[in-house]
């Protein structure tokens, strides 16, 4: 993959970002998504490759922007498919329309048939920086997981921050991490970014656990590979028809634990841009005659990192 097309997948998530800003806090999740697939869609044609969504806005049998299975980039109709896309608008549709933190445009872009093509259910999750390597795992239980992480990081487990999903179904977790003497930082939505930002230093959280959504696990796990961190999951269908849609994808396999190349491949790209401030990027900042953003790029052949800082002046180009 063109390294050049890094910095081009950012422009791509600014752009949502940039929509959806505008109607943060305006208390309608539908209006605000539309806004940042519209966005996003737009901004993809312009680059130029081709791409196939794998996890995408809508189910493959629509016709909505950004459905999977629909080729994207400026090159989408004359050119092979270059790469596998693995995409979310708008990571917090809820919270960026009450005005919380956390909320996120990003993309994931692997090689061809290396992005796994995860159906909308759910996934236990752990995720966090490069002193996990070899040190934390879902085979383990929670406390296990919060004394190696502490010894290989140099310090207390009553030093560590976990974060985990405000969720009924994660009462046992909340106290079994607080027996152990961690911190637990409840969330009331966006356990990507905060997964992400176990690999950032300095981000406050060292520990991310529970169950969440599948196809945020896989781009989350797609940013670590990137950034160096520790991903595992393994699917927790909480219903009927989230076992009928894991049976139908071919990961029925009851109990496997997914690494993050399981998940994303050897070779990854990774943008995203915050909307709203949380553990991992600063949200969109408007002011007169342009806007503010934050992102993060990742390329994992390298793994370069870059923290993008940019300033939009609309005078000057036009407002995605």
């Amino acid at each position: 993959m063109d390294r050049n097309l890094a910095l081009e997948l950012a422009r791509v998530t600014e752009a949502a970002a940039l929509a959806a800003a505008r109607l943060m806090g305006r208390g309608d999740p539908v209006a605000i998504d539309e806004a940042a697939t519209a966005a996003m869609h737009r901004a993809f044609g312009a680059i130029e490759t081709a791409g196939r969504i794998v996890i995408g806005e809508a189910p493959q049998e629509s016709t909505d922007p950004l459905h999977v299975g629909e080729f994207v980039g400026s090159g989408a109709s004359d050119l092979p498919v270059a790469m596998d896309v693995a995409l979310d608008a708008l990571e917090g549709v809820t919270v960026c329309a009450t005005g919380g933190g956390n909320a996120l445009s990003i993309i994931l872009v692997g090689l061809p048939e290396k992005v796994l093509r995860c159906p909308e259910t759910y996934m236990e999750k752990i995720a966090c920086g490069p002193e996990g390597e070899g040190v934390v795992s879902l085979e383990k239980s929670p406390t296990e997981n919060l004394k190696a992480l502490a010894e290989a990081k140099g310090v207390y487990v009553e030093d560590l921050t976990a974060v985990i999903l405000d969720r009924p179904r994660h009462s046992r977790l909340v106290n079994e991490v607080r027996e152990a003497g961690a911190r637990v930082q409840l969330l009331a939505d966006g356990d990507l970014a905060a997964a992400i930002a176990t690999a950032r230093p300095g981000s406050g959280v060292d520990i991310l656990l529970g169950i969440g959504g599948g196809q945020q696990g896989v781009l989350a796990a797609g940013a670590l590979k990137g950034l160096g961190g520790v991903f595992e999951g393994r699917f927790r269908p909480l219903s009927g028809d989230e076992t009928v849609l894991l049976k139908a994808a071919g990961l029925e396999e009851a109990d496997r634990i997914y690494a993050a190349e399981d998940l994303v491949g050897d070779q990854v790209m990774f943008a995203a841009t915050g909307v709203t401030s949380g553990h991992l990027l600063s949200g969109v900042q408007f002011f007169k005659g342009g806007a503010r953003t934050n992102s993060v790029v990742v390329r994992s052949a390298t793994r370069t990192i870059r923290w993008i800082e940019t300033h939009h002046h609309f005078d000057f180009k036009p407002e995605y």
